[in-house]
């Protein structure tokens, strides 16, 4: 699979190596998904110069594949599977960019769609990698960034390692660096969650609550770089909380209950989903047993959980 990175040469100032249109070759592409969020929420009014509203990724091993066919003569953009109409957007006003030719775009995900996992988001990124390897382009990642804005609010998947991002205006805020190993037992409250209409409806919070965001993200910033894995579960595990009274997971107490019961780390939410879970530091040596405990801990409420391994550094 071939990983391609957006850098910051500007597509419109790239051309083949002859000067002529691009050769095709293989176009395989992915992008990992996130498990719902470490940290969403918004900074106090004045603090950005765009949209206030932010969130901290948590890349996850679990992937969305494409595969970009051209043909000749044709800007359009024929999607399988048909009903993943964000990507042959996406798709559709890229080429255009690119001065390229439409095709086929293939799409395979492991990545439920409407849980909080950045599926739609993994969808696109991995199309425009695929796009860009296809004609052999190098692409800013602000066109892909802008681009995507135009469809819908974006989980900051297109960049390595764990990122702040506003999804709103999908902007990068900062680089964090690379998540510990963890693992993640979630499960699946049921139902789906349209991210668009999520967020329309979502609505402002107080001021304090504010203030507790940012000194979240500030204690990220140095919590993710030394690996604190302690901290990064007691950042995840509040912003949890933060989040219930306008979006409540039904099994968020219960799930706290469980995380305490095993001296797990802390509980993490799709914020924008239906997926709850709980974290464990892979590296610790008890970490096979606290494993089966959560399982056996979760089991009451969901008989198949699943478990998802962090990334670091998510390409």
């Amino acid at each position: 699979m071939y990983h391609q990175t957006f850098d910051g040469a500007d597509a419109a100032q790239i051309i083949a190596d002859d000067g002529q249109q691009p050769r095709v070759h293989t176009s395989d592409a992915l992008c990992c998904g996130t498990f719902g969020e470490l940290l969403q929420g918004q900074l106090p009014v004045g603090s950005l110069h765009r949209d206030p509203h932010f969130l901290v990724t948590m890349p996850i091993a679990v992937f969305a594949r494409a595969q970009f066919m051209p043909i000749a003569g044709t800007r359009s953009v024929t999607v399988y599977p048909s009903h993943k109409v964000k990507a042959k957007r996406l798709a559709e006003n890229l080429v255009i960019a690119l001065g390229a030719s439409g095709g086929i775009l293939l799409l395979q995900s492991e990545l439920p769609e409407g849980k909080g996992l950045a599926s739609s988001s993994a969808d696109l990124v991995a199309a425009a990698r695929s796009i860009a390897c296809c004609f052999k382009r190098r692409i800013r990642t602000s066109l892909i960034e802008k681009l995507m804005a135009e469809i819908e609010p974006s989980d900051g998947v297109m960049y390595p390692g764990v990122v702040a991002y506003q999804q709103r205006a999908c902007s990068l805020l900062s680089f964090l660096g690379q998540m510990p190993p963890l693992a993640i037992v979630g499960i699946d409250e049921g139902g789906t969650v349209e991210t668009i209409d999520y967020d329309q409806r979502r609505g402002e919070i107080s001021a304090n609550q504010r203030t507790q965001y940012h000194d979240l993200l500030e204690r990220a910033r140095t919590a993710i770089p030394q690996g604190d894995t302690t901290t990064i579960g007691r950042i995840a595990t509040a912003s949890a909380l933060l989040h219930q009274e306008r979006t409540p997971k039904e099994h968020l107490n219960s799930m706290l209950k469980a995380s305490e019961a095993t001296g797990a780390l802390g509980v993490i939410v799709a914020h924008s989903g239906t997926m709850i879970g709980i974290l464990l530091d892979r590296m610790a040596a008890d970490f096979p047993r606290k494993l089966r405990s959560v399982l056996a801990h979760v089991s009451p409420f969901d008989n198949s959980p699943k478990i998802y391994l962090t990334m670091t550094g998510c390409r």
